[in-house]
């Protein structure tokens, strides 16, 4: 039957309408800036961007300058570093959030939904115990200690999943995946309690550490997020097209050309490298790479070549938000893990009853 001369198409909600990824882009940037700006403003010791801009450019072509030295010193080796690890780890935390939901057809997966979060916790446990009971041992306090142990038992704690995840037909489906990094979270939380229960009256260091925090973060630490997540963010998005393809399932996948052994394990070697070094570097901080995600995915839609660089764009300016309220609104610094749970939890409640309807 002819649609009427005077009628109209009724047009879709206003929330099922996506948004260009450009425009998104262009907003998560000019927010991302703004934080940034806003982050080196406040604080005890304010800083305004002319003198940001004095401070750098002495410090990277080597020239003189007249501002106080303390002010060069507090800007250069103690904010900066801190900004950019906050930055960095948001990003890493975010991407390797949005891989593992495309790998898992699940928007609540996350970096920890395969233990690899739980592993990095384990190994940056066992280096602190370690400098408690050989103090004498300085090869143990070196600032890459911490981040070397908790990026191994990570990357051990992966290919344990994945070994565990293997049915009959050397496949890893999704459901394995999950259930076995599940079953090994519990194993990993139970032994970083052990080791807990070890440390005695020195546990306050563990448990702080597991809370994340940026505090007294230095140029090597967001230096070292960065030299992972830059090969992690290549890898995703080489493969986004094909995560694309393997969201319609694996049969389908494989029967458009796609090897979805070889793509799985490619995204899952970069989300773990994204999130093992986020996680040996700040400690635990939960709900990061839940929520940007799902929220971008709700955004934009779920192609992953947008989808995968503004998940960690969102992520970043996240942390470095929920760094800056704890470091200069909150009254006490608390270790901005706590922060993002209490945020981000409610959020993850609803996430929740949607799905279940």
């Amino acid at each position: 039957m002819p649609r009427p001369a005077n009628s109209t198409k009724v047009s879709p909600s206003r929330w099922n309408q996506r948004l260009s990824p450009w425009r998104l882009t262009l907003a998560l940037t000019l927010t991302l800036a703004l934080l940034f700006f806003i982050s080196l403003s406040s604080g005890y010791l304010p800083f305004t961007v002319p003198e940001v801009w004095q401070i750098t450019k002495a410090k990277l072509f080597g020239l003189t300058t007249e501002l106080d030295e303390s002010r060069v010193l507090i800007l250069w080796d103690l904010r900066l570093p801190r900004l950019f690890t906050a930055l960095l780890t948001g990003a890493a935390l975010s991407l390797s959030g949005a891989i593992f939901q495309g790998l898992l057809l699940n928007p609540l997966a996350d970096p920890y939904t395969l233990g690899v979060s739980s592993g990095a916790a384990l190994g940056a446990s066992l280096i602190i115990v370690a400098g408690l009971i050989f103090p004498d041992q300085p090869l143990l306090f070196e600032p890459w200690a911490l981040t070397t142990g908790a990026f191994l038992t990570a990357a051990l704690t992966l290919v344990a999943v994945m070994t565990l995840a293997n049915d009959k037909r050397n496949n890893l489906s999704p459901t394995n995946l999950i259930l076995a990094g599940v079953i090994l979270s519990a194993i990993l939380s139970a032994a970083i309690s052990f080791i807990k229960y070890l440390a005695g009256e020195q546990v306050t260091s563990i448990i702080f550490w597991l809370l994340g925090s940026f505090q007294a973060r230095v140029w090597a630490d967001a230096g070292l997020v960065l030299i992972f997540f830059i090969p992690a963010l290549t890898m995703s998005l080489w493969s986004a097209v094909d995560l694309n393809i393997m969201t319609l399932g694996a049969a389908s996948a494989e029967t458009l050309g796609v090897n979805t052994r070889r793509v799985r394990l490619n995204l899952l070697a970069a989300a773990t490298l994204a999130a093992s070094a986020a996680v040996s570097v700040a400690g635990i901080i939960g709900f990061v790479g839940l929520i940007v995600p799902h929220l971008i995915r709700l955004l934009i839609g779920p192609d992953h070549r947008a989808l995968l660089p503004l998940s960690a764009l969102g992520g970043g300016a996240l942390l470095l938000a929920a760094d800056t309220m704890v470091r200069a609104v909150l009254p006490g610094e608390i270790p901005v893990g706590i922060l993002t749970a209490l945020l981000a939890g409610p959020a993850f409640l609803i996430i929740f009853r949607r799905r279940l309807g």
